[in-house]
């Protein structure tokens, strides 16, 4: 592993993922300004911190063909290859993500190096199907490390960076960082996937207030702490992901299952309210939301427009549309089916997106249009 030192973008460790430097150099076309990433979520951003939970292999993702086009073996990642923040990871600095916990068990005299990184990720995932964090706490239960654990995490950090920088140099850290956060998909395809009765006992219109209000607090607690810049990928369209036409199929229907595709759609439109409304009442708040909705709809819709041939079945899993949650033969079923080309996939298993889907998605959050991306990108943010 490469050795950890100061430069032009530092890496940050505590509880989820990382990005370490691959070398001592700073990427040679970007300005030399210090900043933190921080990444709270899902799946779409976990690098293995799965591996390493008391959970079992329904849970992790470190078996083949996991990993199998990029790194040549499972890393935990719920992709073939990369997530999205190893490609922003790439747009900001060289580095490579890695899990935390594998880390920790690695070296623990990295932990008394914390003052020299920036990039930190604080979830921890399973995958998205499986038993993945929401935005609630009562999403997925006793399975994973809700959001508001992950604020937690965040808040020891805090402490930390105080004890290791002293009380400038870490607020100027947390000031001028970019807080980075995919949540919300678990929230909305949980009720599905498990057969629950929450939307029986709230109306959808209650349960996004319920989401969204929680995520608020989040953001808040985050800005008490210094942070003023936050990214954010809002909900895709949940519906039609191959898991869920696997499951309109087996009820006797076809297509997608449009209550989970509302849902998504109405928690879009109160996500970019809400955070409308922290810009106008909070100092310096920024932001950008990603349409994580259109990119994926598009590209399920019209795959061979952004260079894919198949946008609606998985390249591994099991099913008509793969997307019975068997890939690797490690879940209660074992029989499953592996595309030729992953490349040609939008999806890799029956939630997850391809290493080639991901670097598209991450172009469009680091430097995407107004239209895709906004009111500032990612890029914009980290710069600015």
């Amino acid at each position: 592993m490469a050795s950890l030192s100061f430069q032009i973008i530092h890496v940050l460790v505590f509880c989820a993922c990382i990005l370490i430097p691959t070398s001592s150099q700073s990427h040679p076309h970007q300005p030399e300004k210090h900043a933190a990433l921080f990444i709270f979520g899902d799946s779409f951003f976990d690098a293995g911190n799965n591996i390493y939970i008391n959970t079992t292999t329904d849970y992790q993702r470190n078996f083949w063909p996991y990993g199998e086009t990029f790194f040549d073996y499972p890393t935990g990642r719920a992709s073939d290859g990369r997530l999205i923040p190893d490609f922003i990871g790439k747009s900001v600095a060289q580095m490579t993500l890695v899990s935390l916990l594998q880390l920790s068990m690695q070296n623990s005299h990295s932990f008394r190096h914390i003052y020299s990184l920036v990039i930190i990720n604080l979830l921890m995932g399973q995958t998205l199907h499986l038993g993945e964090p929401g935005a609630l706490d009562q999403t997925n239960q006793g399975l994973v490390i809700n959001l508001n654990t992950q604020l937690t995490y965040f808040k020891d950090v805090e402490k930390l960076l105080r004890q290791k920088l002293g009380d400038e140099a870490a607020k100027k850290m947390l000031f001028e960082a970019v807080y980075l956060i995919s949540i919300g998909s678990n929230d909305y395809l949980s009720p599905f996937l498990w057969n629950s009765t929450v939307l029986q006992s709230y109306s959808h219109e209650q349960y996004i207030h319920m989401v969204i209000g929680n995520l608020t607090v989040v953001i808040k607690e985050i800005y008490k702490k210094g942070g003023r810049k936050f990214g954010l990928l809002d909900v895709g369209p949940l519906g039609c992901v191959p898991i869920m036409k696997e499951i309109k199929l087996q009820q006797g229907g076809m297509g997608c299952i449009e209550e989970a595709t509302e849902l998504a759609k109405l928690h879009n439109i109160a996500l970019s309210k809400v955070l409308q409304e922290l810009e106008s009442k909070l100092k310096g708040f920024k932001y950008s939301i990603s349409n994580f909705y259109t990119f994926l709809e598009e590209r399920m819709n019209n795959p061979s427009k952004y260079g894919f041939k198949e946008g609606k079945i998985a390249c591994c899993g099991s099913g008509p549309f793969r997307g019975l949650s068997s890939c690797g033969g490690k879940s209660s079923i074992k029989e499953y089916e592996l595309c030729s080309n992953v490349s040609e996939y939008v999806f890799f298993d029956s939630v997850h997106p391809t290493d080639r889907a991901y670097q598209q998605i991450a172009e469009l959050i680091w430097s995407g249009t107004r239209n895709i991306t906004g009111p500032y990108n990612l890029k914009a943010l980290f710069f600015d």
